[in-house]
């Protein structure tokens, strides 16, 4: 899944607006947050310099107007965290992605454990899964996606795309190829799925999974960092074509 904040400026540009994404309701603002909160889901707290904090919600006060985030008092991130201004709120209720926004978060220590404190957003984004739909290209295109290595400096790198989505995309790394590391931002990766088809983007290797023996390489987990509107509408555009064909080639 993508843990990385949905670009909103991006995407309202290639969509036409946030409309179909956006909550606002006082009502369901509650209920998505109720959710997050008796499910006990893991929660991603986005600082602006990259810093990530894992958390749970553990208290909602609708009386109050206030959130309560159970989170681990030693993480090394959490400094950082409590410097910004605003920080955003990443988590999944199963297939649907949840974003929102807090601002001033402060850090009550208590017996129980530490708890950031902060107010209940007046807005949350649901991201439904067909917007993280992916799609496998198709082979005759050769769909590569070419960059630096990120500890070799001379050294480029062309490695086939398996599946892509809006949100990120796999890539094979071959054995005979030096290891990248998970964490690692891959900065203007050019993008080719096929000759009209080619955008730059940040990446950022979320996971490295084993193919088995005779796979002869490994599958890279990589999430696109803040894509510009662009790189989303020329992205959308070949998902949304390719999903065609698979249909046409199903029926046929």
């Amino acid at each position: 899944m993508e843990t990385m904040p949905m670009p909103l400026d991006a995407l309202g540009a290639a969509n036409n607006g946030l409309g179909e994404f956006r909550v606002d309701s006082p009502r369901e603002v509650t209920a998505l947050l109720r959710q997050l909160c008796n499910g006990n889901v893991t929660l991603n707290l986005n600082a602006s310099d990259g810093s990530v904090v894992s958390a749970t919600l553990w208290a909602l006060d609708t009386d109050r107007g206030s959130l309560g985030f159970n989170v681990e008092p030693t993480d090394s991130a959490l400094p950082a965290l409590l410097e910004c201004e605003e920080v955003v709120v990443v988590g999944y209720l199963d297939a649907i992605k949840v974003q929102f926004d807090v601002q001033d978060l402060v850090l009550v220590r208590g017996v129980r454990g530490d708890i950031l404190n902060c107010s209940v957003p007046r807005e949350v984004f649901r991201f439904q899964r067909r917007n993280a739909y992916r799609v496998r290209p198709i082979l005759r295109n050769s769909p590569l996606a070419r960059m630096r290595h990120s500890t070799i400096a001379d050294m480029q790198l062309a490695l086939r795309i398996l599946d892509i989505s809006i949100g990120g995309c796999a890539l094979f790394l071959p054995e005979d190829v030096p290891a990248l590391q998970p964490g690692t931002t891959l900065n203007q990766v050019e993008i080719e799925l096929d000759v009209d088809t080619r955008f730059k983007v940040d990446m950022r290797l979320q996971h490295i999974t084993s193919l088995g023996a005779d796979a002869k390489g490994v599958r890279l987990g990589c999430e696109f960092v803040r894509p510009d509107a662009s790189a989303l509408r020329t992205l959308q555009r070949y998902i949304d074509i390719t999903q065609k064909r698979g249909k046409l080639l199903s029926l046929g």
